[in-house]
């Protein structure tokens, strides 16, 4: 599986990458494999605002649905519209053009109870 060791993990599977007070999230390479092949993504308003650990979004595969968690609260400021038809897309590349949502964060404290690539890798490895 592929982890990059420049992101933080959750314990769902989910990913995210921290540039200044934005954060952009997504679910791992582990995660899209479990899932399987994507077909739906339900993705959140822009400006709608959440608390960590709130399911932000939904991801649909042909074997299950799954919930998606932030781990920090924040306001959407973008979302990947470019996955409305090529789900697929979180299957190919989960850490690049598979991204799923950007939060404007004031509090990034959480991000350091996150885990990082080896520690996530041990997770998945368990």
């Amino acid at each position: 599986m592929n982890v990059p060791a420049d992101l933080k993990y959750t314990n769902h599977d989910e990913w995210i990458r921290v540039e200044g007070d934005t954060v952009t999230l997504g679910i791992s390479d582990f995660a899209q494999n479990e899932l399987g092949e994507l077909v739906h993504v339900e993705l959140p308003e822009v400006g709608a605002e959440f608390d960590a650990g709130a399911a932000i979004c939904e991801v649909e595969s042909v074997k299950a649905v799954a919930e998606v968690y932030t781990p920090v609260a924040g306001t959407v400021t973008a979302v990947n519209e470019g996955l409305d038809g090529s789900e697929d897309t979180i299957n190919e590349d989960p850490y690049g053009a598979g991204w799923l949502v950007k939060l404007s964060v004031s509090d990034l404290s959480p991000v350091d109870g996150l885990m990082d690539a080896d520690a996530y890798q041990n997770k998945i490895d368990g």
